[in-house]
Protein backbone atom coordinates (compact mmCIF):
# COMPACT_ATOMS: atom_id res chain seq x y z
CA UNK A 1 0.00 0.00 0.00
CA UNK A 2 0.61 3.86 -0.33
CA UNK A 3 0.95 5.10 3.05
CA UNK A 4 2.29 8.56 4.22
CA UNK A 5 3.05 9.10 8.04
CA UNK A 6 3.34 12.55 9.45
CA UNK A 7 5.24 12.49 12.31
CA UNK A 8 8.54 10.66 13.09
CA UNK A 9 8.68 10.13 16.89
CA UNK A 10 9.18 7.17 18.59
CA UNK A 11 5.72 5.55 17.14
CA UNK A 12 5.98 7.22 14.19
CA UNK A 13 9.72 6.46 13.88
CA UNK A 14 9.27 2.47 14.38
CA UNK A 15 6.34 2.50 11.92
CA UNK A 16 8.10 3.95 9.16
CA UNK A 17 10.71 0.98 9.20
CA UNK A 18 8.52 -2.23 10.17
CA UNK A 19 5.83 -0.93 7.30
CA UNK A 20 8.38 -0.02 4.69
CA UNK A 21 10.19 -3.48 5.34
CA UNK A 22 6.65 -5.84 4.72
CA UNK A 23 6.71 -3.89 1.43
CA UNK A 24 4.54 -0.86 1.65
CA UNK A 25 5.50 2.60 -0.41
CA UNK A 26 6.10 4.85 2.78
CA UNK A 27 6.65 8.29 2.89
CA UNK A 28 7.52 9.84 6.08
CA UNK A 29 7.49 14.03 7.02
CA UNK A 30 7.65 15.97 10.03
CA UNK A 31 7.26 19.78 10.82
CA UNK A 32 10.76 20.62 9.34
CA UNK A 33 12.58 19.78 6.05
CA UNK A 34 12.99 16.05 4.56
CA UNK A 35 16.83 16.52 5.22
CA UNK A 36 15.85 16.75 9.49
CA UNK A 37 14.84 13.11 9.14
CA UNK A 38 17.66 10.82 10.46
CA UNK A 39 18.82 7.99 8.36
CA UNK A 40 17.28 5.04 10.78
CA UNK A 41 14.11 5.89 10.02
CA UNK A 42 14.61 5.46 6.14
CA UNK A 43 16.81 2.61 6.47
CA UNK A 44 14.06 -0.15 5.30
CA UNK A 45 12.99 2.30 2.23
CA UNK A 46 10.96 5.22 3.79
CA UNK A 47 11.40 8.54 1.97
CA UNK A 48 11.51 11.70 3.55
CA UNK A 49 9.26 14.14 2.03
CA UNK A 50 7.31 17.51 3.06
CA UNK A 51 3.96 17.32 5.01
CA UNK A 52 2.05 18.25 1.73
CA UNK A 53 3.83 15.91 -0.14
CA UNK A 54 3.09 13.08 2.21
CA UNK A 55 -0.79 12.87 2.26
CA UNK A 56 -0.72 13.10 -1.72
CA UNK A 57 -1.57 9.86 -3.62
CA UNK A 58 -1.58 7.68 -1.02
CA UNK A 59 -4.50 5.25 0.31
CA UNK A 60 -3.43 5.47 4.09
CA UNK A 61 -2.41 8.66 6.12
CA UNK A 62 -0.97 7.83 9.79
CA UNK A 63 -1.14 10.59 11.70
CA UNK A 64 1.98 9.99 14.64
CA UNK A 65 1.67 13.71 16.72
CA UNK A 66 0.87 15.31 19.70
CA UNK A 67 -2.81 15.42 20.59
CA UNK A 68 -3.08 19.22 20.67
CA UNK A 69 -1.59 19.58 17.02
CA UNK A 70 -4.38 17.42 15.34
CA UNK A 71 -6.51 19.95 14.99
CA UNK A 72 -3.77 21.77 12.27
CA UNK A 73 -4.05 18.63 10.09
CA UNK A 74 -7.33 19.28 8.67
CA UNK A 75 -5.99 22.13 6.18
CA UNK A 76 -3.70 19.49 5.02
CA UNK A 77 -6.13 16.86 5.02
CA UNK A 78 -8.62 19.08 3.08
CA UNK A 79 -8.03 17.43 -0.28
CA UNK A 80 -7.31 14.05 0.46
CA UNK A 81 -10.33 11.86 -0.85
CA UNK A 82 -12.79 10.24 1.42
CA UNK A 83 -11.74 7.19 1.13
CA UNK A 84 -8.19 7.32 2.29
CA UNK A 85 -7.90 5.50 5.53
CA UNK A 86 -6.37 8.13 7.82
CA UNK A 87 -5.31 6.80 11.50
CA UNK A 88 -4.96 8.83 14.61
CA UNK A 89 -1.98 7.04 17.58
CA UNK A 90 -2.46 10.14 19.60
CA UNK A 91 -3.40 10.30 23.03
CA UNK A 92 -4.42 13.71 25.28
CA UNK A 93 -2.25 14.32 28.28
CA UNK A 94 -3.34 17.50 29.85
CA UNK A 95 0.22 18.30 31.21
CA UNK A 96 1.48 18.35 27.84
CA UNK A 97 -1.80 19.20 25.48
CA UNK A 98 -3.08 21.85 27.50
CA UNK A 99 -6.66 21.37 29.07
CA UNK A 100 -9.26 20.46 26.45
CA UNK A 101 -12.45 21.77 27.98
CA UNK A 102 -14.76 18.89 25.75
CA UNK A 103 -12.29 16.21 26.72
CA UNK A 104 -12.10 17.19 30.20
CA UNK A 105 -16.20 17.26 30.17
CA UNK A 106 -16.42 13.56 29.20
CA UNK A 107 -15.68 13.98 25.10
CA UNK A 108 -13.97 10.79 23.43
CA UNK A 109 -10.72 11.87 22.04
CA UNK A 110 -10.88 10.69 19.07
CA UNK A 111 -14.42 11.90 18.68
CA UNK A 112 -12.76 15.29 19.00
CA UNK A 113 -9.81 14.31 16.53
CA UNK A 114 -12.92 13.28 14.05
CA UNK A 115 -14.07 16.45 14.50
CA UNK A 116 -11.44 18.56 14.06
CA UNK A 117 -10.08 17.21 11.22
CA UNK A 118 -13.71 16.78 9.15
CA UNK A 119 -13.58 13.35 8.04
CA UNK A 120 -13.88 9.65 9.63
CA UNK A 121 -10.76 8.12 11.57
CA UNK A 122 -9.36 4.77 12.88
CA UNK A 123 -7.58 4.70 16.28
CA UNK A 124 -4.26 2.63 16.60
CA UNK A 125 -1.01 2.42 18.10
CA UNK A 126 -1.94 4.72 20.98
CA UNK A 127 -2.00 2.20 23.19
CA UNK A 128 0.95 0.36 23.22
CA UNK A 129 4.66 2.24 24.65
CA UNK A 130 6.83 3.38 22.11
CA UNK A 131 9.49 0.56 23.56
CA UNK A 132 7.42 -1.83 23.35
CA UNK A 133 6.48 -1.12 19.53
CA UNK A 134 10.04 -1.01 18.94
CA UNK A 135 11.41 -4.01 20.82
CA UNK A 136 8.39 -6.00 21.72
CA UNK A 137 7.76 -7.52 18.18
CA UNK A 138 7.18 -10.67 17.27
CA UNK A 139 6.05 -13.04 14.67
CA UNK A 140 2.57 -13.91 13.72
CA UNK A 141 1.48 -16.55 15.35
CA UNK A 142 3.75 -16.42 18.70
CA UNK A 143 1.76 -17.52 21.78
CA UNK A 144 3.54 -14.22 23.72
CA UNK A 145 2.70 -11.52 21.30
CA UNK A 146 1.83 -8.66 22.41
CA UNK A 147 -1.73 -7.03 21.13
CA UNK A 148 -3.20 -4.09 20.87
CA UNK A 149 -6.86 -2.66 20.46
CA UNK A 150 -8.17 -0.57 17.70
CA UNK A 151 -11.19 1.68 17.06
CA UNK A 152 -13.02 2.65 13.31
CA UNK A 153 -16.85 3.22 12.04
CA UNK A 154 -16.25 2.00 8.27
CA UNK A 155 -15.42 -1.28 7.14
CA UNK A 156 -12.60 -0.41 5.11
CA UNK A 157 -10.84 1.60 7.89
CA UNK A 158 -11.07 -0.70 9.98
CA UNK A 159 -9.93 -3.73 8.04
CA UNK A 160 -6.71 -1.72 6.34
CA UNK A 161 -5.67 -0.66 10.02
CA UNK A 162 -6.08 -4.66 11.41
CA UNK A 163 -4.06 -5.34 8.84
CA UNK A 164 -1.23 -2.95 9.37
CA UNK A 165 -1.30 -3.10 12.84
CA UNK A 166 -0.17 -7.19 12.46
CA UNK A 167 2.41 -6.28 10.00
CA UNK A 168 3.79 -4.09 12.62
CA UNK A 169 4.55 -6.74 14.80
CA UNK A 170 1.76 -6.61 17.17
CA UNK A 171 -1.67 -8.35 16.87
CA UNK A 172 -4.70 -6.22 16.42
CA UNK A 173 -8.04 -6.68 18.21
CA UNK A 174 -10.76 -5.11 17.17
CA UNK A 175 -12.33 -2.80 20.08
CA UNK A 176 -15.52 -1.78 18.46
CA UNK A 177 -16.08 1.93 17.12
CA UNK A 178 -14.65 5.68 17.60
CA UNK A 179 -17.40 6.39 19.87
CA UNK A 180 -16.54 3.53 21.90
CA UNK A 181 -12.58 4.03 21.87
CA UNK A 182 -12.33 5.59 24.84
CA UNK A 183 -11.37 2.13 26.09
CA UNK A 184 -8.06 2.97 24.28
CA UNK A 185 -7.59 5.96 26.17
CA UNK A 186 -4.56 6.51 28.41
CA UNK A 187 -5.77 4.73 32.27
CA UNK A 188 -7.71 2.08 30.39
CA UNK A 189 -6.61 -1.58 30.92
CA UNK A 190 -5.59 -2.11 27.52
CA UNK A 191 -3.50 0.51 27.86
CA UNK A 192 0.43 0.24 27.64
CA UNK A 193 -0.20 -2.75 29.46
CA UNK A 194 1.08 -5.30 27.04
CA UNK A 195 -1.57 -7.77 27.17
CA UNK A 196 -2.01 -10.52 24.49
CA UNK A 197 -4.41 -11.57 22.42
CA UNK A 198 -6.80 -13.75 24.00
CA UNK A 199 -6.68 -10.90 27.15
CA UNK A 200 -7.82 -8.24 25.48
CA UNK A 201 -11.52 -8.79 25.12
CA UNK A 202 -11.93 -8.71 28.83
CA UNK A 203 -9.40 -6.00 29.03
CA UNK A 204 -11.43 -3.77 27.05
CA UNK A 205 -15.02 -4.59 28.67
CA UNK A 206 -14.04 -4.00 31.84
CA UNK A 207 -13.02 -0.03 31.10
CA UNK A 208 -14.83 2.06 33.46
CA UNK A 209 -15.17 5.50 31.66
CA UNK A 210 -15.01 7.66 34.76
CA UNK A 211 -12.13 6.29 36.56
CA UNK A 212 -9.57 5.89 33.31
CA UNK A 213 -8.59 9.96 33.33
CA UNK A 214 -8.26 9.34 37.44
CA UNK A 215 -5.63 6.78 36.70
CA UNK A 216 -3.89 8.44 33.97
CA UNK A 217 -3.30 11.20 36.20
CA UNK A 218 -2.23 9.18 38.99
CA UNK A 219 0.12 7.53 36.58
CA UNK A 220 1.59 10.99 35.76
CA UNK A 221 2.29 11.75 39.20
CA UNK A 222 3.85 8.65 40.04
CA UNK A 223 6.28 8.80 36.92
CA UNK A 224 6.89 12.87 37.86
CA UNK A 225 7.46 11.90 41.38
CA UNK A 226 9.39 8.27 40.38
CA UNK A 227 11.86 10.27 37.40
CA UNK A 228 11.23 13.94 37.94
CA UNK A 229 12.33 15.68 35.04
CA UNK A 230 14.03 12.78 33.41
CA UNK A 231 13.32 9.52 32.20
CA UNK A 232 16.25 8.17 30.65
CA UNK A 233 15.80 5.31 33.74
CA UNK A 234 12.45 4.07 32.90
CA UNK A 235 11.81 0.94 31.51
CA UNK A 236 9.43 -0.81 29.65
CA UNK A 237 8.91 -3.10 32.12
CA UNK A 238 8.76 -0.66 34.67
CA UNK A 239 5.74 1.33 32.96
CA UNK A 240 4.30 -1.92 32.00
CA UNK A 241 3.92 -2.90 35.81
CA UNK A 242 2.81 0.31 37.10
CA UNK A 243 0.17 0.34 34.26
CA UNK A 244 -1.10 -3.34 35.17
CA UNK A 245 -1.15 -2.42 38.49
CA UNK A 246 -3.05 1.08 38.46
CA UNK A 247 -4.89 0.35 35.32
CA UNK A 248 -6.19 -3.45 35.53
Amino acid sequence: MKIGIIGVGHIGKTLAIRLSAAGHSVKVANSKEPESIDSETLSTGAKAVFAKDAVKDVEVIILSIPFQHNPKMAGLLADVPEETVVIDTSNYYPHRDGNIEAIDAGQVESVWVAEKLGRPIAKAWNAIGAGSLADRDKPAGSPDRIAIPIAADRDRDREVTMSLVNESGVDAFDAGSIADSWRLQPGAPVYCTDLRLDEMAEAVAAAEKERISKRRDLAGAILQERFADSYEDLTVDYLVRLNRVLYM
